[in-house]
């Protein structure tokens, strides 16, 4: 579907790059040419998609162990990698959702959600935004990884819902503020896309199931990770230099019949006890 060298040259950082969206995008990128870093909390499972990234691509891949809610760990990080050489685009792909009654989210729970999706994407976005500046580079991408609740809201998944819609104000305010310093923000609004985390969490059987979730979806299937990876490569390449503060929606068209709200409808009369049954459990 493109040159091989699409993105050659270019440093990228996908924040939350481990595992799922964040992994299949660096899959892509490395595919593309581009040198790609990716950060998260965990060590282990960045070393080990590392590895494995490596091996399918044959190409190298950076790691950098960092909370994206902590504001000093993001300098310390963005520090690193400056040291080695400056990045040209950042995805702000890193995240964090709940599912639960709303009234019964304790502040500890809200805070975790809007720590990882809107501090750590802000976090990121202006150490980044910057030090572009401040050295006078142009030419540079910042892209953030959205949730259809962003635009519409959704019910029981409302931190989530909060910081997404954050994120996508940020982008849209930066596009105008950092776009005559040759700095633009774009972001991706994805569907349905399956991942091994988030899909047991957010779409246990007592949703319905997968087959009744794909009912909700007018192209009768869930996405691909490499439909998403592809539409994520165009928009940071320079073939898309004059896309600037606006969100593309890849779900299927979903959102045209009703959005994140009509998975959820038939949650709005569950009793505690099937809540109760899909909350995670302690070990």
């Amino acid at each position: 579907m493109f040159q091989p060298d699409l993105l050659k040259g270019k440093r990228i950082l996908v924040t939350g790059g481990g595992t799922g969206l964040g992994r299949s995008m660096s899959h892509r990128f490395l595919e593309l040419g581009a040198n790609v870093v990716i950060c998260g909390r965990r060590e282990d499972v960045l070393e080990q998609t590392a590895e494995e990234l490596t091996k399918e691509t044959g190409a190298e891949i950076e790691t950098v162990r960092c909370d994206v809610r902590l504001p000093d760990a993001v300098e310390a990080m963005m520090d690193r990698i400056w040291q080695k050489r400056p990045l040209d685009i950042l995805v702000n792909n890193a995240a964090g959702q709940i599912l639960a009654p709303t009234h019964k989210m304790s502040s500890r729970a809200i805070d975790a959600v809007l720590g990882i999706v809107l501090h750590g994407s802000a976090y990121c976005t202006v150490a980044a935004g910057r030090r572009w500046i401040d050295a006078g580079e142009r030419n540079k991408v910042v892209m953030s990884i959205l949730t259809v609740s962003a635009l519409l809201g959704a019910p029981f998944t409302v931190p989530s819902a909060m910081a997404k819609a954050g994120v996508l104000a940020m982008t849209k305010s930066l596009a105008v503020e950092w776009g005559p310093r040759g700095i633009r923000t774009c972001a991706i609004v994805p569907g349905l896309f399956p991942t091994e985390g988030a899909w047991s969490r957010l779409m246990p059987k007592e949703r319905g199931g997968d087959e009744e979730l794909v009912k909700t979806i007018p192209l009768r299937r869930v996405g691909e990770h490499i439909e998403l990876a592809n539409l994520a490569a165009f928009l940071v390449s320079d073939g898309a230099a004059y896309i600037n503060g606006d969100a593309v929606v890849i779900d299927g068209g979903k959102m045209q019949s009703g959005g994140g709200g009509a998975s959820t409808q038939s949650m709005l009369d569950w009793t505690d006890e099937q809540w109760e049954a899909i909350r995670p459990k302690k070990k």
